[in-house]
């Protein structure tokens, strides 16, 4: 922090006396000072540090197959959790449906009360706005639920609230600027709309061309078995209603290796365990967070984890925070004072990578072991 304050008086110094005396200056001494400045803007930059902030599936109400499955008029998702995500340099979430006034129901169903298809308005997408989300996956088994315009009506109104997204076949990756940064990002699913989370060779090629683009790569996936008996990562390949839901933790570590910063995992509505891998962040499933009806949130799939992750202009992980919200049937998500997520997360992370032990304290806060 004191050498942070020094740079920043020594910079503070230089720029008025230049900014004053300029005009006095002969023009190479002027040039001479003013790469002296560069130079120490870059030294700032060295260590400045950057808040990641990601949430699990998001599906904030739909008209299908009848409008009494939208929220009442007026009801914003995220009023109760705005404060805090707003505070974020960057917010991520996976939108667990499409955003489209068109469509039909793209699924065989012959009883549309049991046919799980979401179709939220595109007016929603203001919401999302407000809440501060800078990029969305949408990578996921229900991206296609209205076919090709509920995909090309989602993307299009992701656009026009300026929100970044990938991981359908005509979006494979996308670059976006925030505070100085760029950040490259990619999603991947087991899902026939989407990229596929078991074509690793193919997802390194865009980790690698992303970073030819961006300082910092992030990475979603939608992946792995469903439910309460599936909060484990196995290290194995998922297979759930005879689908190969994909091989998580080979995925997550080979696109690190790749030079991926970030990955955050959702899809099996429950909360799975964290980890730093050669000092980047993998959270392996962050669960229901804004799913109103249509969605079971009982115990602990009702768990809503918010987490924050500051890290350095590289991509590295410096420290994480971990933020308890929860769901209730009907109900947009609120703060939980019971801290359930925390616990839930903290025994998980313990029990999953015991060769990368992550500290959490009563508060939330996390970090690698000291010597690990």
């Amino acid at each position: 922090m004191l050498k942070k304050l020094f740079l920043f008086c020594q910079i503070l110094f230089l720029f008025i006396n230049v900014t004053t005396y300029a005009q006095l200056l002969p023009e190479k001494e002027l040039d001479s000072i003013t790469e002296l400045l560069e130079s120490y803007e870059v030294k700032i930059a060295a260590y400045q540090t950057y808040t990641v902030m990601a949430v699990g599936d998001i599906m904030m109400g739909t008209n299908f197959p009848n409008v009494s499955y939208l929220p009442p008029p007026g009801q914003h998702p995220f009023k109760n959790v705005m404060p805090l995500l707003q505070k974020a340099n960057v917010l991520f979430g996976n939108l667990e449906g499409t955003l489209t006034d068109t469509g039909e129901n793209a699924k065989n169903c012959s009883d549309p009360s049991k046919c799980y298809s979401f179709r939220s308005p595109e007016a929603y997408g203001t919401y999302l706005q407000d809440a501060g989300f800078n990029v969305m996956s949408i990578a996921n088994n229900h991206i296609g639920d209205f076919g090709d315009i509920g995909i090309k009506n989602t993307a299009k109104t992701l656009k026009k609230y300026n929100i970044a997204y990938a991981g359908i076949f005509a979006q494979e990756s996308t670059v976006f600027k925030k505070d100085g940064i760029t950040y490259g990002f990619c999603a991947f699913a087991p899902n026939k709309d989407c990229l596929k989370i078991q074509n690793i060779k193919n997802a390194r090629r865009i980790v690698r061309e992303l970073k030819e683009k961006a300082d910092v790569i992030l990475v979603s996936f939608h992946g792995g078995a469903e439910g309460f008996e599936h909060t484990h990562v196995p290290r194995s390949t998922e297979r759930y209603y005879g689908e190969d839901r994909g091989n998580v933790y080979q995925f997550a570590h080979e696109l690190i290796d790749e030079g991926a910063d970030l990955i955050f995992g959702h899809g099996p509505h429950v909360s799975r365990g964290f980890e730093v891998y050669k000092d980047r962040f993998i959270a392996y499933s962050l669960g229901n967070f804004c799913t109103y009806a249509r969605f079971n949130v009982t115990g602990i799939k009702g768990y809503a984890p918010i987490v924050a992750v500051e890290i350095d202009r590289s991509g590295k992980f410096i420290k994480g925070k971990l933020y308890s919200a929860k769901q209730e049937d009907e109900v947009y998500p609120f703060m939980d004072n019971t801290k359930g997520a925390l616990k839930e997360i903290k025994a998980l992370s313990t029990e999953d990578f015991p060769e990368n032990p992550l500290v959490f304290d009563e508060e939330g806060n996390f970090e690698p072991q000291k010597g690990s």
